[in-house]
């Protein structure tokens, strides 16, 4: 029973939010903020395969604009407050928001593909 956990691959959930390797959950996905690592520095995997291309910007931008949108629609509604202070306020949770989820979303879509074996359509002739 051990042995078969062991052999079991990461959760995707946790692999990507962390930013591990999808394979072996333990080497670093990123080099940097969100440029993904060359390959897995622990088991070696080549992250040549990983194109996220715009979901984690798309998803980021839906989520944080509901949460920081709907903090300052309510805030707005109970407290009607002047121009300045939405300024004050919402623009720097915006930026905390979105930066906070721009990493942890790529890596979770990065771990997804891996695992669906995700690629470009090709045609078979």
């Amino acid at each position: 029973m051990i042995e078969q956990a062991a052999n079991r691959p990461p959760s995707v959930l946790s692999v990507g939010l962390k930013g591990r390797c999808p394979r072996c959950g333990k080497g670093k996905l990123f080099k940097g903020i969100l440029e993904l690592a060359p390959r897995c520095g622990v088991c070696g995997l080549d992250y040549g395969f990983a194109d996220s291309a715009d979901g984690p910007a798309v998803f980021v931008s839906l989520l944080g604009g509901f949460l920081v949108l709907g903090a300052a629609l309510w805030t707005e509604l109970v407290y009607e407050p002047p121009m300045w202070v939405h300024l004050v306020l919402f623009l720097p949770l915006t930026l905390i928001v979105c930066l906070g989820l721009a990493r942890p979303l790529k890596g979770l879509l990065v771990a997804q593909q891996y695992r669906t074996k995700a690629e470009e359509g090709r045609f078979d002739r």
